[in-house]
């Protein structure tokens, strides 16, 4: 990931993630944002409040369904519900480029303040690759 999101704020460092999009219409996604999240001291599910806190503010999930627009060159994730309650129904409507076959390139189009950024402007890039 390159720059940080415009709409919500993150500042990326090394994350590690997986997206999926089947051919039925679904898609998801998990990223750990710091890319290293730690262990719970005490367990698996027995964290600290504070524990508990950075594990929830380091890791994104959401799914729900996509909608491809060719012409436009854009996909529209149509949240269903998302690890952060008030992504709940958000469209998240990115712009999409393959480099090669293993690839793949999205823009947010959202500049945070409800307007669109200009594709060639954009500096916030996630770049995925395909799991071989």
């Amino acid at each position: 990931m390159e720059g940080t999101d415009a709409t919500f704020h993150f500042a990326y460092d090394h994350p590690t993630g997986l997206i999926v999009y089947d051919r039925s219409g679904w898609m998801s996604v998990q990223i750990d944002i710091k890319g290293a999240r730690k262990p719970f001291v005490i367990g698996p599910a027995a964290g600290t409040a504070e524990e508990r806190v950075a594990a929830f503010d380091n890791y994104i999930a959401y799914y729900g369904t996509y909608t491809l627009d060719l012409k436009a060159q854009t996909v529209t994730h149509h949240l269903q519900d998302a690890s952060q309650p008030n992504w709940r129904g958000v469209n998240n409507v990115r712009w999409f480029e393959f480099q090669g076959n293993d690839r793949l390139l999205l823009i947010p189009r959202e500049d945070g303040k409800g307007g669109v950024i200009d594709r060639n402007n954009a500096t916030f890039k996630l770049l995925w690759e395909r799991i071989k």
